[in-house]
C-alpha cells in the first residue's frame, strides 16, 4: 500500500483507512497499513504493518497498555505462556500492539517475558491505527485515553481469518489460551 503521496513510507500516525470511514475487525478482512513504532537494536523504529504481515501467519493482539493491571496480570501472560503452542500450529510472528511508545514497551516486555518469549511490541502511539479500526476507547477516571480495546487475531498474508474481539473492560475472548483454541 502506498501514503497519500504514493509513496511506500507512511509517517508514524498515518493509516490507510479512507477519511471518516471507522472498520471493524472481522474474518475474511484485509487489516489496513498503518506505520508503527518499536524499538529496534539502535532505538526507536518507525516499521509499517505490512510489512510484518506481508507473506506471514501472524497472531496479532492489541490492549490498553502497557504496565496497566490486567494487561500485565493476564493479557500479556497469556501470549507468553502460550508463544511455543502457537509457533507450532505454524505462527511466524505474535506481535502485541498497544497505544503507547517503544521506550515504554521495550521496558515493559522485559518486565513481563514478553522479549524472553520472542513477542515483538509494537506502538499505535498516537493510537490513529485503533481509532481507525473502531477499537478505542477512553477512561478518563483511570487516565485511560483513547486507548485499544482487547482483541486478537490470526493473521495470514495480511488477511483476517481469525479475530477474538473483548467488550470493553473484559479480558476472556482475546487472551493467548483462548485463540489457540480457534486453531
Amino acid at each position: 500500500m502506498v501514503n497519500s503521496e504514493g509513496s511506500d513510507y507512511m509517517p508514524p500516525g498515518q493509516t490507510q483507512f479512507p477519511k471518516g470511514v471507522l472498520m471493524t475487525i472481522s474474518a475474511g478482512q484485509t487489516l489496513p497499513d498503518a506505520t508503527l513504532v518499536r524499538m529496534g537494536a539502535k532505538g526507536p523504529e518507525t516499521v509499517t504493518l505490512s510489512s510484518l504481515l506481508k507473506g506471514r501467519k501472524v497472531v496479532l493482539f492489541a490492549l490498553p497498555g502497557a504496565f496497566t493491571g490486567t494487561c500485565s496480570t493476564i493479557h500479556m501472560p497469556s501470549f507468553v505462556r502460550t508463544a511455543e503452542a502457537f509457533r507450532a500450529k505454524g505462527i511466524d510472528d505474535i506481535i502485541c500492539l498497544s497505544v503507547n511508545d517503544p521506550f515504554v514497551l521495550k521496558i515493559w516486555g522485559e518486565t513481563t517475558g514478553a522479549t524472553a518469549a520472542d513477542l515483538m511490541l509494537v506502538g499505535d502511539a498516537d493510537g490513529s491505527f485503533t481509532k481507525g479500526l473502531g477499537m478505542d476507547f477512553t477512561a478518563p477516571a483511570i487516565g485511560l485515553i483513547g486507548r485499544s480495546n482487547r482483541y486478537a487475531l490470526v493473521i495470514d498474508d495480511g488477511v483476517v481469518t481469525h479475530a477474538n474481539i473483548d467488550d470493553p473492560g473484559v479480558c476472556n475472548m482475546s487472551t493467548g489460551e483462548m485463540l489457540l483454541e480457534t486453531l
